[in-house]
């Protein structure tokens, strides 16, 4: 049986190039480099990203910025 979380929509390359303003041939490349969790679709071997890997990617993008920022604001390397 199929759950809930399996059953959301998930985004495409363009998608995910469109959300973090990158290149499609950058998304491939993250994803193969694991960078971005991918999932494998159809038997073409399409790639779908869940909303929740990217937001979770962009989180973890944003607190490292963060932190860089307060490092170069206190001269803490």
């Amino acid at each position: 049986m199929v759950s809930l979380e399996e059953m959301r929509p998930m985004l495409t390359v363009k998608d995910v190039a469109r959300l973090l303003n990158i290149h499609v041939n950058t998304v491939r490349r993250w994803s193969d480099q694991n960078i971005i969790k991918s999932y494998r679709v159809t038997s073409r071997g399409d790639r779908r990203f869940r909303q929740e890997d990217i937001a979770r990617y962009l989180a973890e993008l944003n607190h490292q910025n963060g932190l860089e920022t307060i490092s170069k604001g206190t001269g803490v390397t």
